[in-house]
């Protein structure tokens, strides 16, 4: 062989197994990928109905703090306008928080259910220690919620 036959084989380029060896690939790492990515997709779209529920927290809160006749007082869920990821939220007489999200999220229903010294809240009682906030969901939807949520509910 002579030098030119060398040069010519060198510029030839990648041969039809090697490029079909990069393809699949690729291939793989997009179908490990995708998934991650929707799952994480929908947690964020989760962490909204999070942010959502931090001001109703604020409110049974201070409602409980001043010993006030009912821990929803202020709180009005008819103006909770849905978004594109939170369906509604509610508030209950024991200051339970509920959250629902749209199939988008996940249709996760997380629930912020307030405590003071071990006990629940009660309207007109004034909390005997700091307020706790203990998160649940249900466990089929444990991979779409923040770790402080996954207790089963």
């Amino acid at each position: 062989m002579n030098v030119r036959t060398v040069a010519r084989r060198a510029q030839a380029g990648f041969t039809l197994i090697e490029l079909m060896i990069v393809v699949a690939i690729i291939g793989i790492l997009a179908a490990v990928a995708l998934p991650a990515y929707q799952d994480y997709t929908v947690r964020a779209r989760v962490s909204e109905a999070m942010v959502l529920a931090s001001a109703a927290k604020t409110l049974v809160g201070e409602n409980a703090a001043n010993a006030a006749s009912d821990l929803t007082l202020g709180f009005d869920s008819a103006s909770v306008s849905s978004t594109k990821n939170v369906t509604s939220m509610t508030i209950d007489s024991a200051g339970v928080i509920t959250v629902n999200t749209t199939p988008a999220a996940g249709s996760v229903a997380l629930k912020l259910t307030p405590t003071s010294g071990g006990q629940a809240l009660a309207a007109g009682t004034p909390p005997s220690g700091q307020i706790q906030w203990k998160c649940t969901a249900a466990s089929d939807k444990f991979k779409y919620v923040p770790s402080e949520c996954r207790n089963a509910s």
